[in-house]
């Protein structure tokens, strides 16, 4: 039987709902039996979705879109003050309700895992969410991208387990109490939210903190942060009954990563648990993936799920979109897509494609994401693109900000340049497509690369190359 909708959300409508967190929780609201109904600026495939699971998707924003009959409005830290929408429930005296606080509603009565960090977050979610699934638990999860398989974000399931992406950008990760919690890695990034890693720190303190008693954290043994972490939290972890599990290549891991042997766009992993090796097959490429497969198969360990069945599992995985998604092929140049943007992100996507490329040139299209992350990060943006053979930068994708005085791409190509990078500036996304077919050649692979709408390119430069 489905948990019940609360009922003051049984005819919720979400501001944003076609946003990859928004229409998640809309999806499953849906799936279990609430009339959701919401807008957004655009059409897109993901309100064609919301329409096909019988919710209404206005498109646009506007107070005649909110029903006289809603019981709660739902939004996300995005959508700003004057949204009208947003207007017309204040002066309705409807509930307003953050999308972290509905997401933590639908995880009531289940046993939730939750997956934090600054990179990762998404594949480790998915990656959980299909193992379950191949095994038979039939669990809910709530994820920030597309699955390759079974091909949606979100879904309700009727098993007792539900995986959930704890987004730390807004702090919105402090209103779960999960029973397993992962963190990943813990890097300074959200500048607009965060002034220090001191911040950074206190804020995955307190989402540690929220860890039901008896439950477990498995945070990352290799990355320095994540290891500060666990020194920080180390006596409150005792105190509150929180078994802790270190996984990476560290001696001292409790999980040890012994080997990560590429295998083209596949790798095979071997771990240390208990005493005993295990090995098995990861269907992305890169190490940093392999450690994501790795905090997956300990969070669900700590669930009970027997470790040999879990790794198996865990091979049914085939991606997520804009993580490393193979958009297709066209005159012998195969385009990839990533949602990298930060540079630690990008660092590793262009590690990994380098290490399945097998000499082929490797050619970045990188669309900045916000002007906040470029005046903090561009420099370290433009040093990650010197591991291309060649790079075209955008302009800012500006999200939820405003333009910054002085703050533009030109900071990441002078920084690029200054790491001996071939890269170029084109302001006209439109030109993108014959700038590539110009720079590639047989054999080369192209990376979309960033989190705003440079994920279009793809079919525009497979057609390119096509004609």
């Amino acid at each position: 039987m489905a948990p019940a909708v609360p009922t003051t959300m049984d005819r919720p409508h979400f501001i944003g709902i076609g946003g990859a967190g928004m229409s998640g929780i809309a999806k499953i609201l849906a799936q279990r039996g609430a009339q959701v109904a919401g807008s957004d600026a655009k059409e897109s495939a993901t309100a064609e979705a919301l329409r096909a699971l019988g919710a209404t998707v206005h498109i646009g924003h506007a107070a005649g879109h909110l029903a006289e009959d809603a019981t709660c409005v739902v939004v996300s830290s995005a959508i700003r003050e004057d949204n009208p929408e947003l207007a017309a429930a204040a002066e309705r005296g409807i509930p307003v309700v953050h999308r972290s606080d509905a997401l933590a509603r639908l995880m009531d009565g289940l046993r939730p895992i939750a997956v934090a960090g600054t990179h990762g977050k998404t594949t480790t979610t998915s990656m959980l969410a299909v193992a379950l699934d191949a095994l038979g638990l039939d669990p809910s999860y709530a994820i920030g991208g597309d699955l390759d398989a079974p091909g949606s974000n979100a879904r309700h399931g009727a098993g007792e387990i539900f995986v959930a992406e704890a987004d730390e950008s807004d702090r919105s990760f402090h209103k779960y109490a999960p029973e397993v919690a992962i963190i990943l890695n813990v890097e300074l990034d959200h500048h607009a939210n965060y002034a220090s890693m001191d911040e950074i720190y206190e804020s995955f303190e307190t989402f540690v903190g929220r860890i039901r008693p008896g439950g477990t954290l498995v945070v990352a043994a290799d990355q320095a942060g994540a290891r500060e972490l666990t020194e920080r939290i180390a006596e409150n972890a005792a105190r509150h009954d929180i078994e802790v599990v270190t996984y990476g290549e560290a001696e001292d891991a409790d999980v040890r990563v012994l080997k990560v042997t590429p295998r083209g766009l596949t790798s095979e992993v071997t771990v240390l648990l208990n005493g005993k090796m295990l090995t098995f097959t990861v269907s992305v490429p890169g190490r940093h993936y392999a450690h994501n497969a790795v905090a997956a198969l300990a969070a669900g360990i700590a669930l009970g799920i027997p470790a040999h069945n879990l790794a198996s599992a865990i091979g049914k995985y085939t991606g997520v979109k804009r993580r490393l998604q193979l958009k297709g092929e066209a005159a012998g140049v195969q385009v990839i897509d990533s949602y990298a943007h930060h540079p630690t992100e990008m660092t590793a996507d262009l590690e990994a494609i380098r290490g399945a490329a097998a000499g082929s040139r490797v050619l970045v299209v990188f669309q900045p994401h916000l002007f906040s992350r470029t005046q903090e990060l561009g420099t370290e943006m433009g040093r990650a693109l010197a591991l291309a053979d060649g790079s075209v930068v955008l302009d800012i994708y500006p999200a939820r900000e405003d333009p910054v005085p002085g703050v533009t791409s030109a900071l990441i190509i002078d920084a690029a340049v200054a790491a001996g990078a071939d890269v170029r500036a084109e302001h006209d996304m439109a030109a993108i497509p014959d700038v590539v077919a110009g720079m590639a050649r047989p054999g080369d692979l192209v990376l979309t690369m960033g989190a705003g709408d440079v994920t279009d390119l793809g079919p525009k430069i497979l057609a390119r190359l096509e004609s």
